[in-house]
This record gives C-alpha cells, structure tokens and sequence, in this order.
C-alpha cells in the first residue's frame, strides 16, 4: 500500500525546509505544509521543496504559533509536525498538539522546556498521540550517537560505564577575526555558551559551568580543535541515565582560539539579558541585545559550506577490562540539494523521527529521545541517508 502521510513543520526556516525534504524523499509524505510567520519565507520553502522532489508535495501559508485557535486549526487535519519555532514557543504548540490530536516533533535546545513537556505525558496518552522533543543535531544526533555505544557494549556483553560525546558545526573557510559563522539567530548560539550543562558524573546529575574543561581533539582532515563545556547538549540523557552510567558529557568543537575570544565575551557580562544602567538615571540596555546587535550582523550569513563533526565514545567493562566503542560522523555542504551540513543534520534527525511517528513505531505519550526508539535503529535511517559514520572498538 503507498504511503500519503500528512506532514506539517511549523517555522519554514532552513532546518525545517530541510526536514521537510527529508520527509517528502524518505518519509512517504503525500503532503506537507510549510507554515510560517512569514507567508512568502513560508511559499519558497514550498517552491524549493517542489523543485527538488519533483513534484507539488508542500504547499506555504502564514501562521503565527501566538494564534491558538488557527495553529489548531492547521494542526487538526495532520498526522505529524515538526516544531521548528524558537523554544519559548514550544510549550504553546505542543498544547496545540494535544489539543488537535497531532502527533508532534520539535528541535527544542532548551532542557528545562522539555522537561515541562515530559508532565504533559498523560494528556498525550489520553488523546492518543506521540511527542518527541529535542531532536536535531545537538541535543538529537549527538545524543543518538553517544547512546549507540551504549547499545554496542551492551550488547558485546560489558556494563557500560561512561559516555563523552563531541560534536560542532564549522565554517569550511573560517573568516577573520572571528573564524565563525552561523546559518542562524546568535541568541541560539549565546544559549549554547551561557549557563550551566547537565552532566553526569560520579553517577549523579552534575550542573558544569559553560566555557569550562578546555581540551584539544583532532578530526581526520581539520586537525585539532578546541572542544569546552556548551549548555543544553545533553538534554534529557542524564536524567534517564542516572545511577545507570558514572559519566555522561557532551562538548563543543570549535577552531583554534574561538574559546579564548568568546569565553571573554562571557566573562564581561555580554550574555546576561538583564538590563543594566549605562547612563545613571538615563539609559539602561541588555548587555545581550548590544552584543547581537554588533557581533550578530559579523557572524550570521545566509549561506554557510560548513562541515560537521561529531564523535562518541561509550566506554565499559568486560571480563575484567576496559572496552570502548567510537563512532564518527562527519558531514557538510551538499551540492545537489543546497543544504549544507548543519541543516541536514538538524533537519534528517528530526524528519527521521516524524517518520518514526507517522509509521506507528512510537507508543503514544511524550517520550525523551533517547526512549522513543532505539540508537541502533535510528542508526539504521543514518546510514541509509548516505552520511558518512565510521565506527568501531578501541
């Protein structure tokens, strides 16, 4: 029987268009919409779709998410959606999931909104749909990756007891100063490097201040990188992984010399959004909002031909000795389709997960990533996608 799936991804920006391809190609779509803020960002998306598939799949039309009633409306007639809207909409649209009886996916980044997600388990039971937040490339694939090793000690026999996940999206020609860019909104990025992450360690939950634990690590053809502490990586992992395994980590690779620079941009107070007084009695602004407003326009770009790297580390015991199992993923701009690697991560990641959704293969309730299906067989849709993962025992 030929599958027509009814997708919908709500933000039509690059790593929902980017989805939604996947879903079109691979995810046995028979239509998709691409709803946006913006009608005509929401159309070409559409258009670009159509173009690449060959075929009139996705069609664009403006929804503003604050709507409830109309993103209801929209949802209702929906099998699936991917969420691609910032997090502090995320709460409002899986309400709308529920409320509408639409299964829902969402690319999160914020840990503390997925827990709020996880009490609305017994809501989504009742109405009989399935939600799965924080996918993505990170939280998402790197997770996926790191829970994999996991998978493979367990099954070679060992006991599992740490896992150390690396992972970062690089300009191919870093540019001068900053040898960064980002195909997205520098808040995302400042969210990255503000806070504390969620570690385990010692086999507990661990709050570990960003731009800490400096380290050095090579990739086959960038050579070496700076790898620190980032937020929000892990996502829900060490919570569902306490008492289960002593460590559990995820750090950020950049190139030489971004942590010095950034880490200042830290330390001088540039990340808090509380307003401070510049001018006494006069002028007070958010140290957040002057610094995108400045360094934002020098980093973001429209198109960036970047390459992404990714690495996991699963390490246990086995009669009596270590064991570790690496894998390694590494992708970035690709010709064909226009989609460079950031995107197709971020973007396949959570198309892949949709399509788990759409074929019945995730119960119904809100699941945490890592419960909703199995790293072995989301692996198995990785390498079907052509991305190029290396793996192994050390």
């Amino acid at each position: 029987m030929t599958e027509s799936f009814r997708y919908a991804v709500i933000g039509a920006g690059r790593q929902g268009t980017a989805a939604a391809y996947d879903m079109a190609l691979r995810g046995g779509a028979g239509s998709i919409v691409l709803a946006d803020s913006d009608e005509a960002v929401a159309q070409q998306a559409a258009r670009r779709i159509n173009a690449l598939i060959g075929r009139e799949v996705a069609s664009g039309v403006r929804v503003d998410v604050r709507d409830y009633d109309t993103l209801v409306d929209l949802l209702e007639p929906v099998d699936v959606f991917l969420c691609a809207v910032p997090y502090k909409f995320i709460i409002g649209c899986t309400q709308a999931a529920i409320h509408a009886g639409t299964s829902m996916v969402d690319l999160g980044g914020h840990t503390e909104t997925v827990l709020k997600q996880l009490n609305m388990d017994a809501d989504a039971r009742e109405r009989g749909i399935s939600i799965v937040p924080d996918c993505g490339m990170g939280p998402g694939l790197n997770n996926t990756l790191g829970l994999y090793t996991v998978e493979q000690l367990e099954a070679r026999g060992a006991t599992p007891r740490e896992v150390r996940v690396w992972d970062g999206g690089l300009p191919v020609d870093p540019p001068e100063p900053w040898g960064y860019q980002a195909s997205f909104h520098i808040n995302g990025l400042t969210n990255e490097y503000n806070g504390q992450a969620v570690f385990l360690r010692g086999g507990q939950i661990t709050l570990v201040d960003t731009f800490t634990e400096l380290e050095e690590i090579e990739f086959e053809g960038l050579g070496k990188l700076e790898a620190f502490v980032a937020s929000g990586g892990t996502s829900t992992v060490p919570y569902t992984y306490e008492g289960r395994l002593q460590i559990y980590e995820n750090k950020i690779c950049r190139y030489p010399g971004h942590y010095a620079q950034f880490k200042a941009f830290k330390d001088l107070g540039l990340f808090e959004e509380e307003p401070v007084e510049i001018i006494p009695g006069k002028l007070r602004i958010s140290p957040r909002e002057f610094y995108h407003a400045l360094l934002g326009p020098q980093i973001e770009v429209e198109q960036v031909r970047d390459i992404c790297v990714m690495r996991a580390r699963g390490t246990g015991s086995l009669d009596g000795r270590d064991i570790s199992y690496v894998v390694e993923l590494v992708d970035g701009y690709d010709e064909a389709t226009g989609f460079n690697g950031m995107e197709r991560l971020t973007g396949w990641h959570a198309a892949i997960m949709c399509e788990f959704l759409a074929r019945g293969e995730v119960p119904p309730g809100v699941w945490p990533m890592e419960n909703a299906v199995t790293s072995t067989r989301f692996m198995e849709k990785i390498r079907a996608r052509g991305f190029r993962v290396t793996e192994g025992w050390e």
